[in-house]
């Protein structure tokens, strides 16, 4: 459940292509009590693809979770901590209340909180902040009016208090946002940069599956650095809009993968390629899908070669066999053994 919520806003606030952006964003995670494996509470923390460090209520402290961040100091690690702590006290009042707008009191039940911001090479800058219950979003911050939205009935009289005047939490999470959240954006870069901006090349491998009439077209892309990528089907300038899109999956060695397929219907003049674009490419790559011939055409075309080319053996055979009977002469001569050499290149020659 934890999972689901968490992979619908990663997917949501996923970093572009843009090779000069960088994010930061932390995932809190309460639940109910002790269950599935899961800690009451946990932080986790990543700039850009990486996780920098963890919380939870089961080790109690905070840790360095990327290499880079054990260059911090140990004043760092405590003051972390010391937060972390203050805010597991404040996310289990935050579960017992929203179980309690869902009038339930007991169950196995998960709040989540995830905020973070984005810097651009350009200057640009955005925040975003979003609440989730039990797999579903519960409230979102509009971050062009700095109010906090419902996004269920039950989350109307959260919102109605956040938003009132003489709290004004939207402000307050704006001044984070747009100054704390970028500060400490812009120091982790520094201390990770070398790790952060490391760039890989993606592979790419196309094929194809018949499937009745129409084709499913399969593009790998993998081995690729950082996550960030954009992978779509063409037909010639147009783009093919029947996508199948896994995730984009970690690999062992610090790498991502990602798989796009395509179900088409081909048609004479039609051009299809896998169309990658990704931070450490000058340019998109354009793979494009080259159809190979099927067995039934195989067998068509070797059926047709086998018509054309038998009788022509025959007729060749045919026209060596009357040379042979004209030119034939003593075995003993060098003439008879020139004319069996000739005869057998000729012959050799017209069956291959």
């Amino acid at each position: 459940m934890a999972g689901r919520l968490c992979s619908l806003i990663v997917l949501c606030l996923s970093p572009t292509v843009n090779s000069d952006s960088h994010s930061l964003r932390y995932y809190y995670t309460g639940v109910s009590g002790p269950g599935y494996g899961l800690p009451e509470f946990s932080i986790v923390g990543y700039v850009d693809d990486q996780q920098i460090d963890l919380y939870n209520s089961d080790i109690g402290r905070n840790i360095p979770m990327a290499p880079w961040m054990k260059k911090k100091e140990e004043e760092y690690w405590s003051r972390e901590t010391e937060i972390a702590k203050s805010t597991e006290a404040l996310f289990r009042h935050d579960v017992r209340t929203a179980m309690n707008r869902f009038n339930q009191t007991e169950g196995f039940h998960i709040y989540q909180q995830m905020y973070g911001c984005e810097l651009r090479d350009d200057g640009f800058i955005r925040g975003y902040e979003q609440h989730g219950y039990d797999g579903r979003e519960f409230l979102a911050l509009d971050t062009h009016t700095w109010m906090y939205v419902p996004t269920m009935a039950e989350a109307q009289i959260t919102t109605q208090r956040v938003n009132n005047p003489d709290i004004q939490a939207g402000e307050r999470t704006k001044h984070y946002l747009e100054d704390e959240c970028i500060s400490a954006l812009k120091e982790y870069i520094e201390c990770g940069r070398e790790a952060l901006e490391r760039r890989v090349r993606p592979r790419v491998k196309v094929s194809g599956q018949e499937k009745g009439d129409t084709m499913k077209l399969h593009c790998q892309v993998y081995g690729f650095h950082p996550r960030a990528v954009d992978v779509r089907w063409m037909n010639g300038e147009d783009e093919v809009h029947s996508y199948e899109t896994t995730h984009v999956l970690p690999n062992p060695d610090g790498t991502y993968q990602i798989r796009v397929s395509a179900e088409v219907t081909p048609k004479e003049g039609d051009r299809y390629s896998c169309n990658v674009d990704h931070s450490s490419l000058e340019e998109p790559l354009n793979i494009v899908w080259e159809p190979k011939i099927s067995r039934v055409v195989w067998i068509i075309a070797s059926a047709i070669s086998i018509g054309v080319i038998t009788p022509s053996i025959a007729v060749c055979s045919f026209l060596l066999y009357k040379k042979k009977k004209l030119h034939f002469k003593d075995p003993s001569s060098n003439d008879t053994e020139e004319s069996f050499i000739d005869i057998r290149k000729k012959t050799r020659s017209v069956a291959l």
